[in-house]
């Protein structure tokens, strides 16, 4: 379902159509007059100014147009609209106010000149911030997420040291109270020999006490009085003593005399550095998107991408380069451009096909379930990696024609990818139930945003099944059946574009070296042509250029546009110049 966009998400000069302003002319407009305050395309200007009239007028590209002064009646002079602002009082007046006692001897200046000053200030500060600010603090918001997992990763092996430290000191402690355990053994060993010795004396002092018993019994009997008389005068009747015995010494423990301190000592210590936190370093606005310093070779081939914006724009026609048909493959749903002149192709049965530009196969890959989606992208690096939303994963085949499983996506199916030539980052188009979302993966797949609802809480997307990045940082989704949905870097909603006509169903999408977004009308024979902030431009490609419903696009480093169809094919066209 569509959203309502508020004021402040609509670029303040986007519109459905561009056409030239001259009465009677539909023509794509190209050109603005600053006087008139009309646009106007190329045969119009030419006209405008031949004519003696306005040939002196300032035409320019629209892109370069002086914002028209909004129409305000004067408060004084309702009849007058306010055109000068007075210099000395600094309020805007209309031309009848300049007469007045209050403004007498005052220096005026032209309010449309002022408005457009003030216009173009604007302008640089929302580029200031939208190239430089934000993206500086999301460079923030990534260095401060990878500080977390630093942090993380640190503190979870001190966690480790101090386990293994407490093992250690553990085993320790058991050997120790092992060896004191069985010196105890040992004395208590001794001590219970001795007691046993004593208690054997003992035993043999009563027996013979038993022996004595008998015998003095045998003396009492009458018929023996002789040996009695005898006996008592014998040394015999004389009891020995009692054997001495001796009380066992048993050992005292005493406990240890180690604190928590101490244990804690044992253990190590954990200190915090009293250091002053060093302030994260910002890049100069100057070079802001400079991640490395470059090579001679890539600042050449820097300048000749500069160049080659500069000098580019539309062309009058397009031009078809050449067609081919790919073996292997159905329909031609998605087209993904790699290095040394190779694509990847795939179609709606999940087969993905590699060739090389004259459309010869590579190789081949039988991937999960029906794909009508851009679920395969090229990295930096030259992977292919490509979404499964069967399983919910994310998969990488690296030149060696290894296939690793990336990153798997939890709940949600992931739908289609996209590998950003700005910093390398995957862009990921998911589904869950019947919402969808974008989420920014960084080289090493780790996620670091989320795309989901606009600012009043709404669901941005249903269906994301093609995705891409233009050269601003803007995210751009084709969002089935309902329309282009385009965010910004730091996921704010710009617009949506909806062609406001009947059977606009967006497929393939990709972006420019000129920030144009080209897209696929599914339910019909066109490829669309939208500036970066979604005004129309034009209708780039139709049944007349020999389209046969375009299914996928994509832009190749010679600035060619590729056209992948619903048949086996692929066409290649020329529309910048």
């Amino acid at each position: 379902m569509m959203m309502a966009l508020s004021e402040s998400q609509i670029p303040p000069d986007a519109q459905h159509y561009l056409v030239c302003g001259t009465e009677d002319c539909e023509k794509n407009c190209q050109f603005y007059c600053n006087d008139c305050h009309q646009p106007m395309c190329e045969q119009c200007r030419d006209e405008h100014q031949k004519n003696k009239k306005t040939k002196n007028h300032e035409v320019v590209h629209y892109k370069q147009r002086k914002q028209p002064l909004p129409l305000e009646k004067c408060k004084i002079h309702p009849t007058r609209n306010i055109e000068l602002l007075c210099e000395e009082c600094q309020i805007p007046i209309c031309s009848k106010c300049t007469g007045t006692k209050e403004h007498r001897g005052h220096a005026f200046t032209d309010l449309e000149l002022v408005f457009d000053e003030k216009c173009s200030h604007c302008h640089i500060e929302i580029n200031k911030i939208q190239s430089y600010f934000e993206p500086t603090s999301q460079d923030l918001k990534k260095e401060i997420a990878g500080d977390v997992t630093e942090i993380k990763k640190i503190m979870e092996g001190i966690k480790t040291s101090m386990k293994t430290e407490a093992e250690s000191v553990k085993k320790m402690v058991e050997t120790i109270t092992s060896d004191k355990i069985k010196q105890v053994n040992k004395i208590e060993q001794s001590l219970l020999e001795s007691l046993n010795g004593q208690n054997q004396k003992i035993d043999d002092y009563i027996n013979y006490l038993n022996d004595l018993i008998q015998t003095f019994y045998g003396y009492l009997s009458p018929s023996n009085m002789e040996q009695l008389t005898f006996a008592l005068k014998s040394e015999n009747l004389v009891i020995r003593p009692i054997p001495e015995t001796s009380k066992p010494v048993p050992p005292v423990f005493t406990a240890g005399q180690c604190s928590k301190e101490d244990v804690a000592k044992l253990l190590g210590r954990i200190t915090v550095p009293n250091t002053k936190p060093e302030n994260r370093k910002l890049k100069p606005m100057e070079t802001a998107y400079t991640q490395l310093k470059p090579t001679g070779k890539q600042r050449k081939q820097d300048r000749e991408k500069s160049d080659v914006k500069q000098t580019l724009s539309l062309s009058s026609s397009v031009t078809k380069v050449r067609k081919y048909t790919v073996p292997g493959v159905n329909d031609v749903y998605h087209i993904s451009l790699g290095k040394s002149g190779r694509l990847w192709v795939s179609d709606r049965y999940g087969n993905l096909v590699q060739t090389d530009l004259q459309g010869n196969q590579l190789q081949k890959i039988q991937t999960i379930g029906n794909r009508d989606e851009g679920y395969h992208t090229v990295t930096q690096d030259g992977d292919l990696i490509y979404t499964d939303k069967c399983n919910k994963v994310i998969n990488r085949i690296t030149p060696g024609n290894t296939i690793t499983e990336f990153i798997k996506t939890g709940d949600w199916k992931p739908l289609s990818i996209h590998s950003s030539h700005i910093n390398g980052d995957l862009l990921v188009g998911m589904r869950k139930d019947r919402e969808g979302k974008v989420t920014r993966y960084n080289k090493t797949g780790t996620e670091i945003q989320n795309i989901q609802r606009d600012n009043k809480g709404q669901a941005l997307y249903s269906d994301p099944h093609y995705i891409t990045e233009n050269i601003n940082g803007d995210v751009c989704v084709s969002d089935c059946g309902i329309a282009v949905v385009v965010v910004d870097k730091s996921g704010q909603h710009r617009f949506s574009y909806t062609d406001q006509g009947s059977g606009f169903y967006p497929y393939g999408i990709c972006t420019d070296v000129l920030s144009h977004i080209l897209v696929c009308n599914g339910f019909s024979e066109k490829v669309h042509l939208l500036d970066k902030d979604g005004q129309f431009l034009s209708l780039l490609l139709t049944s007349q250029q020999g389209v046969h419903i375009p299914c996928s696009v994509c832009v190749d480093n010679e600035n060619n546009l590729w056209v992948g169809h619903f048949t086996n094919t692929v066409s290649v066209y020329k529309y910048l110049q």
